[in-house]
């Protein structure tokens, strides 16, 4: 039978643009469950479970929640908290339940990256061990497209598409003067090289980018530099995109070349300037008139590009998450499952969250060319199906409406 009680739902990492999208599809699949009855909504992840700061929302305006679907970022508010092993620390753990028991949450979802999954994970062996009955599903949500077991992740397509566009361009405007330049591109991507390699899109254009780095091969300054001597010889007017995760062989950081960068709370390095870093070496190499362009945030949460595709299969894994929780499922995360590329379809299926936790998923060797500069057919192939469709957004005078939620917080009941 399934479980009566409430449900909460938190967001976690980075923003996407259609990680709200996920969030409409739990709420409006939860309100259509006869056993959920409050839905609440986690203040800034797990932070707001451990804190106590829940939102109620049911209490929300049902035209503002439609809006979700096509509103960037989080919603709910976002964290990047480590929970420690429960064997080594259960302070937070006691906390979470005590806040479970105390508002009888008995589903819970959480949409996020691959670190998130790791929490879910934490929290379902958590359960287990002091018999606490509760339903856990992952909800995966990334534009790094790094999560395994899942053909794709939300967030990747919409991303996809913003950086091929961009690129396209930027590729355009670089080649309106006689003069030759360098452009450089960097875009997201700590270990996986995904996103980066969507910028190969672009080429149907015009031509552009001319060389692709991804951080799944090692970056040679030198062959970097006979890669760009080589291009310039015969047109004068390159684009470069870079991943800013790009190391050399022995793993350090080609950002690292210039500035330390801070440790975010799962260990990870805090990235940024690689392209900084290669703008000054072509400049002192090869050639003056030389541009750095981070998309940086840009890319996370740029709605007005969105993917259909993206949005309806982000939409999509968040209600079946509801679906599967409500039938039993615990200790999951709902993956994306490719059935066709022509025409395109998907459908969804469970993976275990402890095999979805702490792994990435790079980009295959056998996808890159053999240079290491840039990438092949098969990419494009994975990608395209996955940023296309426009989606229909509200315009009030002339900009995006998005989403503007009350919030209303639920009475703390915790002592």
């Amino acid at each position: 039978m399934p479980k009566e009680g409430n449900c909460v739902i938190a967001q976690s990492g980075g923003p996407t643009a259609v990680i709200n999208a996920s969030l409409l599809g739990v709420i409006e699949e939860a309100m259509k469950q006869h056993p959920i009855r409050a839905i609440y909504g986690a203040k800034n992840g797990i932070i707001g479970l451990i804190d106590e700061e829940l939102y109620d929302l049911r209490m929300e305006d049902p035209e503002e929640l439609k809006l979700l679907k096509t509103t960037p970022s989080s919603a709910l508010g976002s964290c990047r908290y480590q929970l420690k092993p429960f064997e080594h620390d259960e302070k937070d753990y006691v906390k979470i339940f005590n806040v479970f028991e105390a508002h009888n949450i008995r589903y819970f979802f959480y949409i996020g990256g691959n670190d998130s999954m790791d929490t879910a994970d934490k929290l379902t062996r958590y359960a287990k061990k002091i018999g606490y009955d509760i339903c856990i599903i992952g909800i995966p949500k990334t534009i790094d497209n790094d999560l395994v077991m899942t053909d794709h992740c939300p967030g990747f397509g919409s991303a996809a598409k913003y950086i091929a566009t961009s690129v396209m361009e930027i590729a355009r405007d670089a080649v309106v003067y006689p003069t030759n330049i360098v452009t450089i591109i960097e875009v997201m991507g700590r270990n996986a090289g995904w996103l980066a390699a969507a910028s190969a899109l672009a080429a149907k254009d015009i031509g552009a980018p001319d060389l692709i780095y991804l951080p799944e091969v090692p970056f040679s300054v030198d062959k970097f530099l006979d890669d760009v001597r080589n291009i310039h010889k015969k047109t004068g007017k390159i684009t470069i995109v870079v991943s800013e995760g790009i190391k050399d062989k022995d793993g350090k950081y080609i950002a690292d070349m210039s500035h330390k960068f801070g440790i975010d709370a799962f260990g990870h390095v805090q990235l940024g300037g690689a392209a900084f870093v290669l703008e000054n070496i072509i400049r002192e190499e090869v050639e003056k008139r030389v541009k750095s362009i981070q998309f940086n945030v840009l890319q996370r949460s740029a709605a007005h590009i969105m993917s259909k595709t993206d949005v309806e299969e982000a939409y999509m894994v968040g209600r079946m998450a509801v679906k599967y929780a409500v039938e039993g499922a615990s200790g999951y995360m709902v993956a994306i499952k490719r059935d066709s590329d022509s025409p395109y379809s998907s459908s969804t299926e469970l993976v275990e969250l402890y095999k979805v936790a702490n792994a990435e998923k790079l980009v295959p060797l056998a996808w890159i060319s053999h240079d290491g500069n840039y990438v092949k057919e098969e990419v494009l192939n994975y990608i395209q199906p996955l940023i296309e469709g426009e989606v229909e957004v509200k315009f009030e005078k002339g900009l995006p409406r998005y989403a503007k939620l009350r919030k209303i917080m639920v009475p703390k009941k915790v002592v």
